[in-house]
């Protein structure tokens, strides 16, 4: 297995911006949001189990998982939360083993939001945190999710501190001064883990 960049940051910090121009070097993606998509898609046992514990109104009309519907239920009983974690959470993991297995680029991202809180930072070899100020955060995922103040604010101090991202990062990319300089980094980046999956053994 070759090199594996986490990349992580908090709710409106620009993860998907940093990751896009990465993968425009030809750099794969793996993404943790997506793998959990992945092992809830219809025809999937994980689905399956999904409906017979909350029943076939936990599914919509077209056969996929009711998210909202299901938030809602283990956000109030937190023994649902738990037999869910306890089905998702090792077929997420083994989603994701497979995903930076299959990988072929020179190295690889594994881009997960919660990379800190979950663990998910041991499986990799640097961590790259996407990093802004708070306010910023809160301006933009405002205006990009249209949430009011209240529950942005509540988003964000349900995740990992931003000093402690900060202290456990191995690379930290501003992501507050503009495109052009963001677009800069990215490619400063490409270039030093270019050099460093160069000299990872084999």
């Amino acid at each position: 297995m070759g090199l594996i960049i986490g990349l992580t940051g908090g709710i409106g910090s620009g993860k998907t911006s940093v990751s896009d121009r990465f993968q425009a070097f030809g750099i794969d993606i793996i993404d943790a949001d997506i793998a959990s998509r992945t092992v809830v898609e219809p025809g999937q046992p994980a689905l399956n189990a999904i409906s017979d514990k909350f029943g076939a109104d936990i599914l919509r009309d077209d056969g996929n998982l009711d998210r909202a519907k299901l938030r809602q239920i283990i956000f109030s009983d937190s023994h649902a939360k738990h037999w869910l974690e306890g089905l998702l959470h090792p077929l997420i993991q083994q989603e994701i083993t497979r995903l930076l297995a299959a990988s072929t680029s020179a190295y690889c991202f594994f881009v997960s939001p919660l990379l800190f809180e979950s663990g998910q930072n041991t499986l990799c070899d640097r961590v790259l945190l996407v990093d802004v100020p708070k306010a910023v955060q809160i301006e933009r995922t405002m205006a990009r999710d249209n949430n009011n103040r209240e529950q942005v604010v509540a988003i964000i101090n349900q995740q990992a501190d931003r000093h402690m991202r900060q202290q456990q990062a191995d690379d930290i990319l501003c992501n507050d001064q503009g495109l052009d300089y963001l677009t800069g980094e990215v490619e400063r980046l490409h270039q030093y883990y270019l050099s460093l999956a160069a000299t990872k053994a084999p």
